[in-house]
């Protein structure tokens, strides 16, 4: 067994980033089936992650989630990835974009020869398209309206309106029908954007969303008519278009129409058991440079980090990287001939409350009154003892591990110090204060409060946070209790809002961009699930779109913090401490970012050993 360890993350100036390596083909010697691209069809191998797949579709607000982006990452191709100093690389097996005018601000990307979906249509321009429809807001004319019980009470006004489930600030800026010319679109901002470059990718096949759409065989026949939709604003075709696009690439098992399935790049899905595994298998007639290393690879569900080591040193999954427990690395540690690796990783964990439930933290609950509302979020966020965690479950997994006090800045990072000083959260809740928690529910007339708790039940570091949460509120009046899943935390967390009042997770982003944040305070951007909206917030994450200035981003970073902390908006508790193991019989040059995809990473890179050709998956 060797064991390595990282420090890695004091350059990184955001939260955390999707990494992505630069395009290198893998190799084809030794291959066992000639006839397939190169690609040995003996090689298996078994992944294990901690929360099912759901969604397709990663950039929809139903769909946006780690789980659901790594395996599109080996799925789906893209303009550009990260590669593993964190720099952007352009597939151009895919295509190429390039900056045409600062002033209006103008991007051209175009389309290569090579970039094909795996139903042999070409990939194209109205792909681009359609992603800038969805994402911009441009189209949408009504919203969903939820009764007590999570269900859509307004499902006639949506069937016959337009709603596309996105929200992306950034591709707002878009104003503008973007203008197709052959295998280019050019999009025009309408103001300067620092962070262009990962503002819109591919991600659906834009045929398949309008054959399903508007009941045309012929995919070019409807390519054509979904570009004139968007071009000509169509409402009616664009309900259709918008409801498949938000709707039908959500599938928790494998779907019985194969036209979901479609890809873009080197693997596709091909078994699918709901809450066990998925099994991606290489796509033969991929034509770009990230040619499939293993023709099949397995991802293997296990919320519980224990149960990962034991499925590795049983041999049912050939890699892992459970969320780190002292346990957990010391039964790895006792397993011989793996590669272990620690690492410091780019996901924080924190606590966010919702204030548009109509429960204890809404001011709706309370006639209206916003500042009791306030008064009885402050009160709670008094109560978690964000140092007593940090002590007890992550200073035994690194002993410099300190409480996190910025929502978008890394310990460590440039901007961390100072935005740590303007936003005032240390000095707000930097210790437990039982006794200033009791007199602001007095305060506000509100002695005895329960609040429900999301949380993955499965993950044994979130339960003794849970608990340690729970005890420590108790002492102020608070039911702290834990929200019963109905479908998987992470889905219910943007799709059940009624039913928890505060969630305990982590973020891990996809972007180096300082912009990354706005879309999780902005009143109601992609990933804001908790009912907040502040205009000056907003305000300030119009001026950071155009400010290229790191001392003014930091400026305005920390002004929005300010806000989120006198807002009562949620606090921030530690950064992950990360471990990995591997099988190097099984899979070699494992080369994990600390941040999504994480050991997904540069998997066209990676290097099969002698047994991973020995069984195939189920």
């Amino acid at each position: 067994m060797r064991i390595t360890r990282k420090a890695v993350l004091a350059s990184v100036a955001s939260v955390s980033v999707l990494a992505l390596a630069a395009c290198t083909g893998a190799a084809d010697e030794g291959a066992g089936d000639d006839d397939n691209a190169g690609i040995n069809t003996d090689t298996a191998i078994n992944i294990a992650w901690n929360q099912p797949f759901s969604s397709f579709n990663g950039e929809s607000i139903t769909g946006n989630a780690t789980a659901n982006n790594v395996i599109t990452y080996m799925a789906n191709s893209r303009f550009n990835d990260y590669n593993h100093e964190l720099e952007l690389v352009q597939d151009e097996s895919w295509g190429t974009y390039e900056k045409v005018s600062d002033d209006p601000l103008t991007i051209t990307y175009t389309y290569a020869d090579t970039a094909k979906w795996s139903d042999g249509v070409s990939a194209g321009p109205a792909d681009l398209l359609l992603e800038w429809a969805a994402q911009s807001g441009k189209f949408n004319n009504v919203e969903p309206e939820y009764d007590d019980e999570g269900n859509v009470t307004n499902q006639e006004a949506l069937d016959a309106g337009v709603y596309f489930d996105a929200a992306s600030p950034s591709v707002a800026l878009i104003e503008e029908t973007p203008e197709i010319d052959g295998d280019s679109i050019t999009l025009v901002y309408s103001k300067p954007f620092a962070d262009w470059e990962t503002a819109i990718d591919n991600n659906l096949p834009a045929h398949i969303v309008a054959q399903r759409a508007l009941g045309i065989e012929d995919a070019q026949e409807a390519t054509d008519a979904l570009v004139a939709a968007i071009q000509d604003e169509n409402v009616e075709d664009l309900s259709k278009i918008a409801a498949v696009w938000s709707d039908d690439w959500n599938f928790a098992s494998l779907p019985d129409d194969p036209q979901l399935l479609v890809t873009s790049g080197p693997y596709t899905i091909t078994e699918f058991v709901e809450e066990q595994y998925l099994t991606l298998t290489a796509n033969p007639d991929y034509e770009g440079d990230k040619t499939a290393v293993f023709e099949k690879v397995t991802v293997r569900y296990n919320g519980d980090p224990m149960g990962q080591v034991q499925a590795l040193q049983n041999g049912e999954v050939d890699l892992i990287s459970p969320q780190s427990t002292a346990d957990v690395l010391t039964a790895l540690e006792a397993i011989d001939s793996l590669e272990v690796e620690t690492s410091i990783e780019g996901t924080y964990e924190h606590v966010d409350l919702q204030q548009g439930n109509g429960g204890p933290f809404d001011a709706a609950t309370y006639g209206g009154d916003a500042e009791k509302a306030k008064k009885v979020r402050q009160a709670f966020l008094k109560t978690i003892p964000r140092e007593k965690i940090v002590q007890d479950l992550i200073v035994p997994l690194n002993p410099d591990a300190e409480v996190r006090n910025s929502f978008t800045q890394v310990p460590g990072s440039p901007m961390y110090d100072g935005i740590v000083e303007a936003n005032g959260q240390g000095e707000a809740y930097g210790e437990v204060d039982i006794d200033g928690a009791k007199a602001l529910l007095a305060e506000a007339g509100v002695p005895s409060v329960q609040v429900r708790m999301l949380f993955d039940p499965n993950n044994t570091r979130r339960v003794n946070q849970f608990e340690l949460i729970k005890g420590s509120a108790a002492e102020a009046g608070f039911d702290v209790v834990a929200y019963t899943v109905q479908t998987d935390w992470g889905t219910d967390l943007s799709n059940a809002t009624s039913f928890y009042d505060a969630a305990l997770f982590g973020w891990q982003s996809t972007a180096t961009a300082v912009t990354e944040s706005d879309a999780n305070y902005r009143t109601a951007a992609t990933n804001n699930y908790f009912g907040y909206s502040n205009p000056e917030v907003d305000a300030l994450f119009d001026e950071l779109q155009v400010e290229t200035d790191p001392a003014e981003q930091e400026r305005i970073l920390g002004e929005v913090e300010k806000h989120l902390v006198d807002d009562a908006f949620g606090v921030t508790i530690f950064q992950h401490p990360g471990v990995t193991a591997w099988n190097p019989a099984k899979i070699g040059n494992v080369s994990k970012l600390t941040i999504a995809p994480t050991i997904f990473y540069g998997f066209w890179e990676w290097s099969a050993g002698e047994a991973a050709t020995e069984g195939a998956t189920e």
